[in-house]
């Protein structure tokens, strides 16, 4: 998943430690869901979103893959996508 926390945090001059602070997380956590290492919680990324004053869309967004965009892979061939335990099943 990406997202904009960093910018956005940037945007009120907070250090990762004030973001961690505000949202009672360690400075690790905040680094972590900024470069990308960490989803947060439903939760946590509400409490960012309120924090911020933003939607939670406006702050993440999946990356390709995850929205159900096919990969290159599952583009190129119809079976690449499809679980090997039905291909079995249906054969």
């Amino acid at each position: 998943m990406r997202n904009r926390l960093k910018v956005l945090r940037a945007e009120r001059d907070w250090s990762q430690g004030d973001l961690a602070q505000h949202l009672g997380v360690s400075r690790q956590t905040v680094n972590a869901i900024e470069t990308g290492r960490y989803d947060p919680s439903l939760p946590l990324a509400f409490r960012i979103a309120t924090l911020l004053d933003q939607p939670i869309e406006a702050i993440f967004t999946p990356d390709s893959e995850e929205a159900g965009a096919p990969s290159a892979a599952s583009a190129a061939s119809p079976t690449a996508a499809t679980p090997t335990g039905l291909l079995a099943a249906s054969a």
